[in-house]
């Protein structure tokens, strides 16, 4: 039993090692290789590893009943390798899972290199003409996963197209700047939890009125990184550039990125008009990143801007921020609930080309992609995870959402199967409400799995 799959970010690692795990020979290819010793990337990956983190290094919420943390149980329980290998890399960020995106990349590549049944092919894949036909280095497949992520080379985009009939759609993303921790004035700064809850993980950069304003207007005021109308730019709702959320409006930094609620400043008691935090990037906290201050502005405009921060008058930057475009079919036109191409079982789709947003969401479909692919090359029909988990509602929103308007999505409560109408009369607080949802989910996940088996 072979497969191939295409892409190694993060859903096809994680694709691979899960039908590896299952029995299958996997046949994994990646774009990213070193071409006369030097490294060939594309324009967001700093390195030619699986797995590489190029945004954040959140895989969001670990507070327990909430969605984030629902869909990461649900993996858990599945035995998702990347997600174990998050958990033994994580670096502490109070109620999140952030991991030490250098040895979680290091440890994914490892990962892949110990297992028997996975063979590693460095080059790019420019047809899918049929999935049992590869290339000159491999040999005979039952499937082929597609999980290029949303830098899919336009050579394969190109082919997609072809092969669907359906452009392309894509929304632009933008990556947070990364400071060099010793650069940071920690006499100007405070560590503190949101709300005390959990431990003070995070650094917390307080304003008044007067540096919040100056800093807005230095914010509206400064250089785009390119001269074309950047502002019509189709951005993700649920990670804008922080220079396009202050065009909203004066105070709606003070309600997003920026929002102090719940950090009251320990050394006075009281709660800034304005916060910007920072998370730990590794275990030697050498590092950190400004939290939702994703951009695109010029390098020297950002320098100059974020310097305007308290705490930050001297940072030297690691990385700033950029932007990238991110490519994804229209899932709800072209997918089956296994994840297949619809006029073309033998392919699958995973990860952010498929239409969901995120990193755990992205390593999420990889692993079902995995579980599908063994399924089908031992010859038996998948059998989709139920609508009432998380996992089960990802997929469903993918492949059952408008295809006029269809936009990526991350796991929430809003794409869960509602609770039937006595229970939600009967249950009015909210929390109560998604603590039954997830209970639900739960035993409807640990169901399929058994009998999926």
């Amino acid at each position: 039993m072979r497969i191939r799959v295409i892409g190694g970010g993060l859903a096809g690692p994680e694709a691979a090692l899960t039908a590896a795990r299952l029995g299958c020979e996997v046949d994994l290819y990646e774009m990213r290789a070193l071409v006369d010793g030097k490294p060939r990337l594309t324009p967001a990956h700093q390195t030619t590893d699986f797995g590489e983190l190029v945004c954040s290094n959140s895989l969001k919420s670990e507070s327990e009943w909430t969605a984030p943390w629902l869909l990461k149980q649900e993996m858990r329980r599945a035995g998702s390798a990347l997600l174990r290998i998050a958990d033994e890399t994580a670096v502490p960020a109070g109620h999140a899972l952030a991991v030490d995106r250098v040895e979680f990349s290091r440890r994914i590549t490892e990962a892949i290199a110990d297992e028997p049944r996975i063979r590693v092919i460095r080059e790019e894949v420019t047809s899918l003409d049929d999935p049992l036909v590869q290339s000159q280095n491999s040999t005979k497949c039952h499937c082929t996963i597609v999980a290029t992520g949303p830098l899919t080379s336009d050579a394969l985009s190109r082919e997609i197209e072809r092969l669907t009939g359906a452009g392309h759609l894509a929304f632009y993303d933008s990556l947070s700047p990364i400071v060099d921790a010793e650069s940071i004035d920690m006499g100007r700064v405070y560590l503190a939890a949101r709300w005390d809850k959990g431990t003070a993980d995070y650094i917390n950069c307080p304003m008044d009125r007067a540096e919040y304003d100056r800093f807005y207007d230095a914010l509206i005021a400064a250089e785009a990184a390119e001269s074309k109308e950047w502002e019509k730019l189709d951005y993700f709702e649920g990670c804008l550039p922080i220079e396009v959320l202050a065009r909203r409006g004066r105070d709606t930094l003070r309600f997003g990125p920026m929002k102090p609620v719940g950090l009251r400043d320990p050394r006075t008691g009281k709660t800034p008009w304005a916060v910007v935090q920072l998370r730990k990037e590794n275990l030697r906290a050498d590092s950190y990143n400004l939290v939702g201050f994703q951009n695109h502005l010029k390098f020297g405009e950002q320098a100059q801007v974020l310097r305007l921060i308290p705490g930050l008058e001297n940072a030297r930057f690691l990385r700033y921020g950029q932007i990238h475009r991110n490519t994804y079919i229209c899932a709800p036109a072209l997918l089956d609930e296994s994840l297949r191409l619809r006029t073309a079982p033998g392919l699958m789709f995973a990860g952010q080309i498929s239409g969901v947003e995120g990193y755990t969401e992205s390593i999420a479909t990889g692993m079902l992609a995995g579980i599908y692919a063994a399924a089908v090359a031992r010859g038996v029909e998948p059998q989709p995870v139920p609508r009432t988990t998380a996992l089960g509602s990802l997929i469903h929103y993918i492949t059952h959402a408008d295809p006029k308007d269809f936009q990526p999505a991350n796991i929430t409560f809003d794409l869960l199967e509602p609770l039937e109408e006595e229970a939600r009369k009967k249950i009015r607080d909210k929390k109560a409400r998604h603590r039954l949802q997830c209970e639900r989910a739960l035993a409807a996940f640990d169901a399929w799995r058994a009998s999926s088996k």
